[in-house]
């Protein structure tokens, strides 16, 4: 809803002066916030905040409200309570009536269970988030940080948000860990548990490691020695300076048993470079790889290199994100399996690109480190959304999702190996009122209508599709206004898709409405599990084998589950359908 604009007195301001291009205006701080009215289509406004204890602070960009207010988003002023602090509006003039609309508050009131917020994937308690950062376990907490703009739903003023979950199902929320500084945006990077204290900050020290965005991108750390609640920047960054390489981040760090250093995968515009350091501080070159190997598209982003055991052996996978250049348009994660020895990676040979999940929503992902051994899992989370829609997408307090946990595997889909990636276990957890439907043998197409007898948006299927002798094949998530969600099986080209065309609101984008493919081995049995959270849907396809993730913007929750035929009778059994709380 679009609010008109409005103004009001505000008793914090003491003085409100013009020097040429810029606005200063003092409040006398005698709240928790000062509250900003955003509307996004307006110009952004560079705003910085100073006062006599602090100068020379950042500026960040506000799509500043100038003729409605879309929403409101919450600048926390309560380290300056009973103090003046300046907001210098570096690049406007006094015509801009957002300034005058900016009000002191205590609290900060937004709609977050507005229409398409998810109800069990993690999302930023309100504004922007893109990838997730830093995300390391620790004494019974698993840490997620990720990309985040404290003051807007559309991307800019990289910081690192952050969250903490026991059981990765349900997450706290705590102060946004980084904030850009005179190095620049803090973009995406990695958390490590230094347990010998190699770095010099204290045994077990929680420390980040991550791209500063200034003039150039370069790689520095910052430490926490309160299980991540505070951080302090190293004084001596960047501990490793762009070698002038125009895309030079994304760090993913981990400690390496058999050259017994910590290793970097970092993306070098289309390639990962290997840097190895002995405390995170001095780090040396060691390898790179990439040339002429999976897709080069776009440009490479976003590295995770980590082990996993394949029939009693260790194989190294390298999953590295593409944008744009994903197997269905815009960005999307592709993956390598081989050999590393502490320094270089080797692929195997496999017919690459491989993609760890062939839906158009499923962007950036990494791995959680520090896992404790006894569980051993690989555990994964990616960012829900693509790059070619990201900042359309029809929501409003907040943008953007992460995808569901999931655990990673080597499998062998009966041509090749694999990564399989398929929901925790944990997300079990979460399901009520199991409802079992009869099986069926489909001849043309069957109705299951409702779905569940109370819906909310968030519900999960699993089934058993046999196809016989049956080519074309598969079925639909509807609602009572015509919207649809399809998901096809086609034997005869060794394709699984999603059509998502007529799955609602599409009119934000013209790439929303693309199609979306991922190869198919045919096969006797088809396992299916598919979970829907309001405005997207995650199916899996025997364990993981085939992944695929895709938002949708339904004008009704869909409560129909059709299935159609096209060339001869299938069967579908052991249907399940569970509300998910």
């Amino acid at each position: 809803m679009l609010i008109a604009l409005f103004l009001i007195s505000i008793s914090c301001i003491s003085q409100k002066k013009s020097t040429g291009e810029n606005i200063q205006v003092d409040y006398q701080i005698q709240s928790s916030y000062l509250l900003l009215p955003i509307e996004e289509s307006a110009p952004e406004v560079k705003i910085q905040v100073s006062s006599s204890e602090s100068k020379d602070q950042p500026a960040y960009d506000v799509h500043l409200a100038k003729n409605h207010i879309d929403y409101w988003v919450p600048l926390d002023v309560k380290k300056w309570m009973g103090k003046k602090i300046t907001l210098s509006f570096l690049n406007t003039t006094d015509k801009i009536s957002g300034i005058d609309n900016i009000k002191p508050s205590d609290k900060f009131d937004f709609n977050f269970n507005e229409t398409y917020r998810p109800q069990f994937h993690f999302t930023p308690e309100h504004s922007w988030t893109n990838d997730p950062n830093g995300m390391v376990y620790l004494d019974g907490e698993y840490h997620l940080f990720f990309q985040y703009n404290p003051f807007g739903s559309m991307w800019g003023n990289m910081s690192w948000g952050h969250a903490v979950s026991t059981d990765l199902v349900s997450w706290t929320y705590l102060p946004t860990a980084l904030m850009p500084d005179s190095l620049g945006a803090i973009f995406s990077g990695s958390a490590v548990i230094d347990v010998n204290n190699t770095a010099g900050f204290g045994k077990n020290a929680m420390i980040a490691i991550y791209t500063a965005n200034g003039k150039t991108q370069q790689e520095c750390i910052a430490y926490s020695t309160d299980k991540g609640r505070t951080f302090t920047k190293y004084a001596h960054n960047p501990v490793l300076p762009n070698p002038g390489i125009t895309d030079f981040r994304d760090p993913k760090v981990s400690w390496n048993e058999v050259s017994n250093q910590w290793v970097m995968a970092l993306a070098t515009k289309q390639t990962v470079t290997f840097y190895g350091s002995p405390n995170l501080k001095h780090w040396t070159r060691l390898s790179e790889f990439g040339d002429g190997i999976g897709s080069h598209a776009g440009v490479w982003e976003c590295p995770d290199l980590f082990p996993l055991a394949y029939q009693g052996k260790t194989k190294w996978v390298l999953i590295v994100s593409i944008n744009p250049g994903g197997p269905n348009g815009g960005s999307a994660t592709q993956y390598f399996i081989g050999n590393f020895d502490g320094k270089t990676f080797k692929a195997d040979a496999l017919p690459y690109p491989l993609w760890i999940d062939y839906g158009r929503d499923n962007y950036a992902g990494v791995t959680w480190g520090n896992v404790p051994k006894q569980d051993g899992r690989r555990l994964f989370l990616g960012w829900m959304s693509n790059w070619d829609y990201a900042n359309q997408v029809p929501t409003v307090n907040f943008r953007s999702a992460m995808t569901i946990p999931r655990q990673l595997t080597l499998v062998n889909n009966g041509e090749h190996l694999v990564l399989n990636s398929f929901p925790v276990a944990e997300m079990n957890t979460l399901r009520t009122n199991i409802s079992e439907k009869p099986d069926m043998e489909i001849n043309k197409q069957a109705l299951i209508s409702p779905l569940l007898k109370t819906n909310n948006g968030c519900y999960e299927i699993e089934m058993t599709i046999k196809p016989q002798v049956a080519n074309v094949f598969g079925f639909e998530l509807q609602n009572t206004k015509g919207e649809s969600l399809k998901f096809n099986f086609d034997l005869s080209t060794k394709f699984f898709s999603i059509d998502r065309r007529k799955s609602g609101r599409i009119d934000f984008s013209d790439k929303f409405k693309f199609g979306m493919n991922a190869p198919l081995v045919k096969k006797d049995i088809y396992q299916v599990r598919l979970l829907v959270d309001k405005a997207s849907a995650e199916i899996f396809i025997n364990k993981g084998e085939i992944a695929m993730t895709s938002l949708f913007f339904p004008t009704e929750v869909m409560n129909q589950l059709k299935f159609y035929g096209e060339d001869a009778a299938w069967k579908v059994e052991n249907i399940k359908v569970n509300n998910i709380k």
